[in-house]
């Protein structure tokens, strides 16, 4: 009996051990680290191509005679792969490309033993294989990938975009936003009111109807709207209605400006997410204003000072 008894407590703290392990992983995750995480949902079809390794029938897939110039991403986790420049026709019956993006693609031994399997190589996808000295171009290299296992972006649609976050006091929404992939630039500064150009301490008066805005500019073909606005909801309290933490007042409250009905559609998505798991979501929905930037010594604040946000934190929430 004090024997079962000692493998029932070590079994125990196992179990807790693991949980402990876990929860921590979760909570320690850097914002770059889980923007990456929640990959796109597949179908049943791309399922069986890129997890299960399967292959698309020759001649059939969308991306194939695709000529128009653009990149090439993983249809799992949008890392950008190929260039349209590197595209060739093989006359396999598959997108060929004699190049990749650096480090976008990993080589490995099929299990066929005999060919070379390729993999997206920030998430592991299968892509299909890559055969070489053919002879098909100067490179000698064919990468030959199935069109389900990729999603094209036109460089007419690469252009950078703009996002607009009101979460409390903006030096902590934009302490979480400008650690992003993706994200190229980050700007403060105030939205929502009726004061054209108004100053911080006008703000603070709460007499303008501005609210604290963070504006984030980023690359469409690295990450997506959807993954930004996940990370809105995990770094604030979306649930406060009188400000943000400490913050008290009409300047800090949750707002999400959308500049479009598809950004509208995601947010709304979010929300009823949230609200399904019980929670009573105070986010704003507005169409985006003016946006006011902020004075200068309000940029960059932590990362200027060397600190972390007060008010803010990161807490997975889907």
């Amino acid at each position: 009996m004090k024997t079962l008894n000692i493998l029932l407590i070590l079994l125990t703290l196992g179990t807790f051990t693991m949980c402990a392990q876990k929860q921590k992983t979760e909570i320690d995750m850097t914002p770059k680290e889980y923007m990456t995480l929640g990959y796109n949902k597949l179908t049943p079809e791309e399922e069986r191509i890129i997890i299960n390794k399967g292959t698309e029938l020759p001649g059939t897939g969308k991306l194939l005679n695709v000529t128009e110039a653009g990149t090439y991403l993983c249809r799992q986790c949008d890392a950008p792969l190929y260039r349209s420049e590197d595209k060739f026709d093989s006359q396999c019956g598959w997108p060929s490309f004699d190049d990749e993006l650096e480090g976008a693609v990993t080589r490995v031994p099929d299990a066929d033993g005999r060919r070379t399997e390729i993999l997206c190589t920030n998430c592991g996808g299968h892509l299909g294989h890559v055969f070489l000295n053919e002879g098909f171009t100067a490179k000698e290299t064919r990468h030959c990938v199935n069109s389900v296992s990729m999603k094209f972006i036109p460089d007419s649609e690469k252009a950078l975009k703009k996002a607009y976050f009101a979460s409390g006091c903006f030096w902590g929404t934009e302490y979480f936003f400008m650690k992003g992939d993706g994200v190229q630039e980050t700007h403060v500064g105030y939205m929502g009111g009726h004061v054209d150009n108004p100053t911080y301490e006008q703000v603070c008066q709460q007499s303008t109807g501005h609210l604290e805005t963070t504006e984030v500019i980023y690359d469409p073909t690295v990450t997506t709207y959807e993954k930004m606005v996940r990370l809105f909801f995990e770094t604030h309290d979306f649930t406060q209605t009188n400000g943000q933490g400490p913050d008290i007042g009409s300047q800090y409250l949750s707002c999400i400006f959308y500049s479009s009905e598809k950004e509208k559609e995601i947010a709304e998505k979010y929300i009823a997410i949230l609200t399904d798991k019980g929670y009573k979501v105070a986010t704003m929905l507005k169409p985006a204003p003016t946006f006011w930037k902020a004075e200068r010594y309000h940029q960059q604040y932590y990362a200027g000072k060397g600190m972390r946000p007060y008010c803010h934190k990161y807490t997975k929430g889907f």
